[in-house]
């Protein structure tokens, strides 16, 4: 089976780096997996090229040129002639709009689209009125989530018995101490902090959906009882100079670090005593898992596929989103109890391994491309 996966990349986020996952761990499978990103000329992506080649990924680029390009389909058409997919897998809104329809060109014989996140600008009537056009294009659809699955059904329009879910998938190594510790040791030397310093952490865009507002009106809160705690954001996003004035507004801005974008965001999240996610809508948070890799317990939002990762009081606690008092309780509660993160990380491991497997992953996106090409 011959398959072509398409989306637009500005930088390496949650589905980027599943999507590296699936494509490695499909063609592991025997599927002739390749893959097209979408790029913007002053944002080449070299990395996630970089990326694709250590993976043994066939990969390709092509420029858009801005986000309504005419001639995008037909040069998509081109590239999917020299491939000569049977399936064409699309990933999120660039590669829905233009790889559905270069496909369907191009004679492909089947189209499945992933759906990464409940984007709060499908609601938009606009869209309301694109989406059910755009999933008659598409032979079936991949939800990440439950509930991206019903806001699929619901919001785009989706016809039922179209969308399937197959969660993200994350391999399941066993972390030894020691490399956490080292992770840990690095992290707190390059801050200047002191060893025994409590390390919240945020690996995320800096942008509204991701709830860092409330995250640091909760954190000032702690200050009496935690001087010892910090709180580490690592990312980027147009939110940044704003929430950094916020913070000097709280009076927290020495103890909070903002660390910027950082490849190494995963190896970041095992120096982190707590993960924090406090977002107002999630498709799934890939996050998740790579704390949960790593024995870090969270602290979430109540919101979307949340749920459905983080058991509440066993691999984390759950508040509803925006609730900041709520949201200082579990940081307290979780900061004044070692035991309890570490049995937290723990059980976060177990869930890790029996629940959110790549084999599940890639198997559950076989048993789709095989229903589709049927």
């Amino acid at each position: 089976m011959r398959v072509a996966h398409i989306i637009k990349v500005t930088r390496i986020s949650g589905a980027e780096r599943h999507l590296l996952l699936l494509l490695q761990g499909l063609r592991a499978a025997d599927v002739d997996a390749h893959l097209v990103i979408l790029v913007e000329e002053t944002r080449p992506m070299d990395d996630m090229m970089q990326e694709a080649r250590q993976r043994d990924i066939p990969a390709r680029r092509l420029v858009i040129s801005h986000d309504f390009d005419v001639g995008l389909p037909l040069r998509l058409r081109r590239v999917l002639r020299q491939i000569r997919p049977e399936l064409v897998h699309t990933h999120l809104i660039h590669a829905d709009l233009y790889g559905g329809l270069a496909a369907k060109m191009a004679g492909v014989r089947a189209v499945v689209s992933s759906r990464h996140n409940d984007d709060q600008f499908r609601y938009h009537p606009l869209w309301r009125r694109v989406s059910p056009w755009l999933w008659k294009m598409t032979s079936a659809g991949i939800a990440i989530s439950g509930a991206i699955q019903a806001f699929s059904v619901e919001v785009e329009g989706a016809p039922t018995d179209k969308v399937q879910v197959v969660r993200y998938g994350m391999e399941h190594r066993w972390i030894t101490d020691e490399i956490l510790c080292d992770a840990r040791a690095k992290l707190v030397a390059e801050l200047g902090l002191a060893s025994d310093a409590l390390l919240l952490g945020m690996v995320c865009r800096i942008v509204e959906q991701k709830g860092i507002a409330y995250a640091l009106q909760a954190f000032s809160r702690l200050q009496d009882r935690f001087p010892e705690a910090h709180l580490i954001i690592a990312g980027d996003g147009e939110l940044t100079d704003a929430l950094k004035a916020a913070s000097r507004e709280l009076g927290i801005a020495e103890r909070v670090h903002w660390l910027g974008w950082r490849s190494d965001g995963a190896d970041l999240i095992g120096a982190f005593d707590i993960l924090l996610l406090p977002s107002l809508w999630e498709g799934f948070g890939l996050v998740l898992l790579e704390a949960m890799s790593r024995r870090v317990p969270v602290i979430a939002s109540r919101v979307s596929a949340i749920p459905e990762v983080v058991v509440d009081g066993e691999t984390g606690i759950l508040v509803e989103a925006r609730d900041v008092p709520a949201l200082a309780d579990a940081m307290s509660r979780l900061l004044g109890d070692r035991a309890l993160r570490q049995h937290m990380g723990l059980l976060g491991a177990a869930r890790l391994e029996a629940h959110f497997s790549i084999k599940r992953m890639v198997s559950g996106t076989l048993e789709v491309y095989r229903n589709c090409l049927s």
